[in-house]
């Protein structure tokens, strides 16, 4: 890939990042360009491996290119540059490290808009500086502590090393489930010590969090002061839904306008459908990435794509009937283009 092709890539994938949040991060960079995914950058925020590097689908060079290539944006764009530290999710809290190299400050830089109000700065510094939480893992897989050599439920990376809760000192600790995120935060308020535990999900290929390690004097205080007010957070919460439902159709209808003006051959209720299921809340899908958020041309197409590979071929019959899915994907490309054309066509 030429340089120039690079920066405005990286322009691109920083956009959508700017357009989201306010501010943009090498992460964001190479998330959006998919040279990394989030689950490795969550294997790396766990202090699982040395360098983010090791993970990535190019070489270091590339991505300390990427870091200039950024910083040049960012500054031709008048944003504000904030270093910002990098901790591991383990007991030492080591920093993290991006590349081999000596040089660490270039990937450490959050750009932020000029539009960013000082309290969401003020806010943004103080989360930042604050240490990551404590992170277990729900091992799928047999595993053996580096320490002692049992094993458990949960392990604690050190030094690269799983280690168990008893060597790590935190066998102390009792599981609360997710499900109840006020009892979990309270939770974590009141104990002294804490661990975030996630587990990998395999379909997914990203770590999910499961529950939270906490004392049980914690845990006792914590379900006290639910209890105390349980009544104000319903009512609370059935307003929180109601504006999210209407903050999902007011975007599900800025998809769909552009979907339309994309593909002007595309039904009108069909561009709604198509919004409606990729923006649905909680899917996962394309339509609740950042780039569909900030309507990036690239991922509205993906959303269109979805609904004809799954609505207008023969895709879900022929991996109902065990081929593979490449090669499902081989055999329906050509129908997919077609049914593309006729929707980028406009109607006479």
């Amino acid at each position: 890939m030429s340089k120039p092709n690079l920066a405005r890539r990286v322009a691109e994938a920083a956009e959508i990042a700017l357009t989201a949040r306010k501010y943009v991060t090498f992460i964001d960079v190479v998330t959006g360009l998919r040279w990394l995914h989030s689950r490795h950058v969550d294997t790396w925020r766990q202090g699982r491996v040395t360098t983010l590097a090791e993970l990535a689908a190019v070489d270091e060079d590339r991505l300390l290119t990427t870091a200039q290539l950024l910083r040049e944006w960012a500054v031709a764009k008048g944003l504000k540059p904030m270093e910002t530290p990098y901790v591991a999710g383990t007991r030492d809290r080591k920093e993290l490290r991006f590349t081999s190299g000596p040089a660490q400050e270039p990937f450490r830089v959050h750009w932020l808009s000029p539009d960013l109000g000082e309290a969401r700065v003020r806010r943004l510094a103080e989360a930042q500086s604050k240490a990551p939480d404590l992170v277990a893992v729900a091992s799928l897989d047999a595993w053996t502590c580096a320490s002692c050599a049992d094993t458990g439920p949960y392990l604690i990376v050190e030094d690269d090393r799983p280690h168990c809760l008893t060597c790590a000192d935190l066998d102390h600790l009792m599981f609360l489930p997710s499900g109840n995120a006020a009892l979990s935060r309270r939770a974590k308020q009141e104990s002294g010590l804490s661990a975030v535990v996630v587990r990998y999900n395999r379909r997914r290929k990203v770590y999910q969090r499961v529950g939270v390690l906490v004392e049980e004097a914690a845990l006792a205080a914590a379900e006290e002061r639910c209890l105390a007010d349980e009544e104000a957070r319903l009512r609370r919460r059935e307003r929180d839904r109601v504006r999210r439902e209407e903050q999902d159709v007011e975007f599900q209808g800025r998809m769909a306008a552009e979907i339309a003006r994309l593909f002007p051959g595309c039904p009108p209720e069909r561009a709604l459908e198509i919004a409606g299921h990729a923006a649905q809340r909680g899917s996962g899908r394309v339509g609740r990435t950042a780039a569909a958020k900030a309507l990036d041309e690239n991922a509205i197409t993906l959303a269109v794509v979805a609904s004809v590979r799954h609505l207008d071929t023969d895709y879900d019959r022929l991996l109902m009937a065990g081929v593979p899915r490449a090669e499902a994907r081989d055999r329906i490309r050509q129908t997919i283009d077609d049914k593309l054309t006729e929707f980028r066509t406009p109607p006479r």
